[in-house]
């Protein structure tokens, strides 16, 4: 399906977006999204993610020691951003994709914003009832009309006092139910089939070798300032995404 040139730029990607998560253990879903939307389309995006996406973050998922108490915690919430990621995976075969693309872009960008000016809620303990299941539908239907995992989800997660530890568990339990539901609902609107399943499944190797020098990294590097240039980054692409998106609503 992919030539040479398209293949290689791929396994960058992934190569990339495994190391920013290996520093800040977060972004892959991210970076790569956000990169091969740029490169290719939006649909085709969301289904490469969906391999290394899943395995890395099913591994964040499972290592931390506070998976039960999470699940306990969260499941109202997980359960939410899980089961309505199929309304949102409607509009890919309803909606100008272009439009669509500019949403990513636009939560790609609002992420980075709140992400550099250090901004944040606090969701108190006798809200979350009623706060968790509702952050958690807003996140399952732009997680499916985007492929974007992290607004207002991530958002939501901070917001309610988790430690430093559990909060990158419960992130990776938020990606990986996330991911294994977009890919249900992709393939069941014909977006992701066999081909496209074997080039996300080769860029499992890329991504992985990214975590490991990403690991390597973050014992280098100052995270604060990384986290601050990773941003950046994200602003700029999200930003990127935007104008080539109204462009083609032109």
């Amino acid at each position: 399906m992919f030539d040479p040139e398209s293949a290689a730029l791929i396994a960058v990607v992934f190569l990339l977006a495994g190391a920013v998560k290996g520093v800040v253990g977060l972004g892959l879903p991210t970076v790569s999204l956000g990169l091969l939307t740029a490169a290719f389309d939006l649909t085709t995006a969301m289904a490469l993610m969906v391999a290394p996406s899943f395995a890395t973050n099913l591994l964040q998922a499972v290592v931390g020691g506070n998976g039960r108490a999470l699940i306990r915690r969260l499941w109202p919430f997980l359960a939410a951003a899980a089961l309505t990621v199929w309304i949102g995976a409607a509009a890919l075969v309803s909606v100008d994709l272009a439009l669509l693309s500019g949403l990513l872009g636009l939560l790609l960008a609002a992420y980075a914003a709140q992400g550099l000016a250090g901004a944040g809620i606090s969701v108190p303990a006798r809200w979350q009832a009623v706060a968790g299941p509702a952050f958690g539908t807003v996140n399952g239907v732009l997680t499916g009309m985007t492929g974007s995992f992290v607004v207002p989800g991530v958002l939501y997660l901070q917001a309610i006092g988790l430690g430093r530890d559990a909060l990158v568990q419960a992130m990776g339990m938020l990606f990986t139910v996330s991911t294994l539901a977009l890919a249900v609902s992709l393939e069941r609107h014909g977006l992701l089939d066999g081909p496209l399943g074997l080039a996300s499944a080769a860029a499992l190797a890329p991504a992985f070798l990214g975590m490991g020098l990403g690991l390597v990294l973050r014992r280098r590097l100052s995270e604060a300032r990384f986290r601050r240039v990773f941003f950046l980054a994200v602003l700029a692409l999200g930003l990127y995404i935007m104008a080539n998106a109204a462009f083609g609503l032109r």
